[in-house]
């Protein structure tokens, strides 16, 4: 009775779902002249041959993904839905020419079925924890193979699914394969249950490099000469106390640039006003003792060259921390708060490492960059220590690929 009564539910709330969407266009977080693609009308037509279709949340996702996509080059074309603007922003500078993008449509039974009836998938791949019971029970009532790779439970949620075993079956127990992302992830999963749960390991683990302009370094070094560091995917509540950092360690290190790029561009603003700080979406250039807000999208991999190592968000003042790895792979330890929840097996081969330091507070926060300004030489050792601890990747992607194709009746 769940499912039906879900559906009816949803049918329901399409007049609250309309508000809804009207009110995130309205504060910049949807895109008015692709909106309709939220009531699954699309807005590319549908290619021909074999067509894989791939749902991400938003941009994280997004970025373990695109390997997985790339890996499917000349065997399917393929179809990427987000739900961010980010994610969308994201897509549209690293897809390839063989794949199209679209928002996710909403969870309503017409809206998912117009969505599928215009795309028709040869199989659907879900990332993460992207559960949707209106997408999952659609695909199975067309026959559609559906799959979970690099799936992402936690306890707490594993608990939540027990109270319905009845529903986690005919959900968790529909995908033809679940990839899970850790042995953590894979027992949670089995303990519901799940009985066709693979181990390969961790795609954010696999992911390339955060590309970078060469010639954008090039310029960003020159505009800070001195002493720097980067704070980076940070939240409300965590610019302050990297301010309060920043401020402990000009006496050491007066001409010290703190590099702060929050996990929300369109925050730029706020963070700024914080120090009077300039912003690189306005092309204000660094100065020598302050903080510099990285309100840019799509330059990570910049910031994280630019700086000896980094500060990951969401995980001193947040909860459940941000992506670790992408500073590892080039060679750039880690200072996190305690939280990192979402990267528990990444977060602790950096520590098996000695690349990951975890503080409690801005005094904490303080030590640790101090520690690294001080002594660059050990700053670099822990770099290459990071970026070591996941040198032994196996080709993920391509195995994921395969599986995919096989799925394909």
């Amino acid at each position: 009775m769940i499912l039906p009564s879900y559906n009816a539910a949803m049918r329901l709330a399409a007049p609250a779902l309309r508000r809804m969407l009207a009110r995130r266009v309205s504060k910049g977080k949807e895109d008015p002249a692709r909106l309709s693609e939220r009531f699954g009308i699309a807005s590319l037509p549908r290619p021909e041959g074999t067509l894989v279709w791939f749902h991400a949340a938003s941009v994280g996702e997004t970025m373990s993904v695109l390997p997985v996509i790339r890996a499917l080059a000349g065997r399917a074309q393929v179809l990427l839905t987000t739900g961010t603007l980010t994610s969308a922003r994201l897509a549209a500078g690293r897809l390839p020419g063989f794949a199209r993008h679209q928002f996710v449509p909403l969870d309503h039974p017409v809206w998912v079925r117009r969505f599928l009836d215009h795309w028709r998938p040869e199989a659907a791949v879900f990332v993460e924890s992207e559960i949707w019971p209106g997408m999952l029970t659609a695909c199975d009532a067309r026959g559609i193979p559906r799959l979970l790779i690099n799936a992402r439970i936690s306890a707490r949620s594993a608990a939540k699914w027990r109270w319905l075993p009845p529903l986690a079956m005919r959900l968790l127990g529909g995908f033809r394969a679940v990839h899970a992302q850790s042995p953590g992830d894979a027992a949670n999963l089995r303990g519901l249950g799940v009985g066709n749960v693979l181990e390969w390991g961790n795609l954010k683990f696999f992911a390339p490099k955060l590309p970078v302009e060469a010639a954008a370094l090039a310029t960003l070094r020159r505009e800070i000469p001195g002493p720097v560091w980067l704070a980076a995917s940070t939240h409300p509540g965590e610019e302050i106390l990297v301010l309060q950092a920043h401020e402990a360690l000009l006496e050491a290190h007066p001409d010290l640039v703190t590099i702060i790029a929050p996990r929300h561009p369109e925050r730029g603003a706020e963070v700024a006003a914080l120090a009077a700080a300039p912003r690189r979406s306005l092309r204000e250039a660094p100065r020598p003792g302050k903080i510099y807000v990285a309100d840019t999208l799509g330059e990570l991999g910049l910031f994280f060259r630019a700086a000896p190592f980094a500060f990951i968000g969401n995980s001193l003042a947040g909860f459940g921390g941000h992506n670790v790895i992408e500073p590892a792979l080039l060679a750039r330890p880690v200072i996190t708060g305690p939280h990192n929840e979402n990267f528990v097996e990444a977060a602790a081969r950096l520590r098996d490492a000695g690349a990951l330091v975890e503080v409690a507070d801005a005094p904490g926060l303080a030590a640790a960059a101090r520690a690294w300004l001080d002594n660059p030489a050990a700053a670099q050792a822990a770099g290459a220590a990071a970026q070591a601890a996941f040198d032994a990747a196996e080709n993920l992607p391509a195995r994921l690929a395969g599986l995919i194709l096989a799925a394909i009746p």
